[in-house]
């Protein structure tokens, strides 16, 4: 018995034998597959699973983190299939891998940017240096708290660590931010973490979307895009509930009047009176501006209804899912709920 791959970069289907892994397959087949080891030790042969199921051998995790296993990657030298299946190798922007650090920092400064969002400031006084790509998060643990995912705002050139930090209600790690949080405060930071990460790579539009306190991560896309001479559009929407919750203005602000190839849009969603803002949901004002997604990719931050909305436009639209680079804001709570429904 044997099943079917699709490889996306070879426009064809290879055959994949039971119990024999696509990396094996593809080679005895004369494609020429980026690999290393063989072994699940390396991450040279990292790819994403497109549609289909694969199992996948013992690898390590140095290769194969959980958080990309989660994101729909697998290591076609581990992965056995199980039904016919679509994979693609990653670009070279893609596999990026970046040393693991755990860090002792330090609470350098603080300001509140919103009624419910905090910005901090921390210095790595051990443990790095720390090397991320724009758009990644990382495991921050304050005093005695649980540890929290958080995105780094800042530029990987930045010695200095930023964070944007809601307080939800009865959260307790962002409580303790809110209300009991100090300079000098010693922070462990672990990282980095997560794929939704800047490809710098790529020339076509750039499109990122913000909710809330996702500005962080998509004002670290944006702000190193620019840093670094991409010259491609880049559009900018943020989207909140009413005024109260903007913020950054003067700085995006800033950025376009430096910058002619970017363009930054807030939205409201829930005004509490006359506002001259756009407003309505901020996924349907990029469909309102942008019916051609041909050669975009989108970056993706903030409440899970926004990123699946958006997303679910974007593919509509015809942009294809490896173009669509998504992080959704998870509580405690809300994981707690999708763990008990799966």
């Amino acid at each position: 018995m044997s099943f079917q791959v699709q490889i996306r970069q070879v426009g064809a289907s290879i055959s994949v034998q039971t119990g024999e892994t696509i990396l094996a397959a593809a080679l005895r087949q004369g494609v020429s597959y980026p690999h290393g080891c063989q072994s699940g030790n390396c991450g040279a042969c990292k790819s994403r699973l497109l549609a289909g199921d694969v199992e996948l051998s013992p690898y390590s995790e140095f290769a194969l983190s959980a958080q990309e296993r989660a994101d729909g990657l697998i290591l076609a030298c581990r992965a056995v299939p199980w039904q016919d299946s679509q994979v693609a190798w990653l670009d070279a922007d893609e596999s990026i891998v970046h040393p693991r650090r755990q860090m002792q920092c330090r609470v350098a400064r603080t300001q509140d940017v919103t009624h419910d969002i905090r910005r901090l400031w921390l210095d790595v006084e051990s443990g790095g240096p720390f090397v991320f790509s724009a758009g990644q998060f990382a495991k921050v643990t304050f005093a005695g708290q649980p540890t929290r995912d958080y995105s780094m705002a800042n530029r990987p050139d930045q010695p200095q660590l930023q964070f944007h930090i809601r307080h939800l209600p009865g959260g307790r790690t962002s409580g303790h931010v809110a209300g009991a949080l100090k300079v000098g405060d010693p922070v462990q930071v672990e990282g980095p973490f997560g794929t939704s990460y800047l490809r710098e790579l790529h020339t076509g539009p750039i499109l990122a979307l913000a909710g809330g306190s996702g500005l962080a991560p998509i004002l670290s896309i944006v702000e190193t895009a620019l840093a670094k001479g991409m010259q491609q559009p880049i559009e900018l929407y943020f989207g909140v509930r009413a005024e109260r919750d903007v913020y950054h203005q003067q700085r995006l602000s800033k950025l376009t009047a430096r910058h002619a190839n970017l363009t930054a849009h807030t939205v409201l969603s829930e005004p509490s009176g006359e506002t001259t803002r756009p407003t309505g949901f901020v996924h349907q004002f990029v469909r309102a501006r942008r019916r051609d997604f041909d050669g975009c990719k989108a970056y993706l931050a903030g409440p899970p209804p926004m990123v699946e909305a958006a997303s679910e436009m974007f593919t509509a639209g015809g942009m294809l899912p490896r173009d669509i680079h998504a992080d959704a804001f998870y509580t405690e709570a809300e994981k707690a709920e999708l763990e008990t429904v799966t």
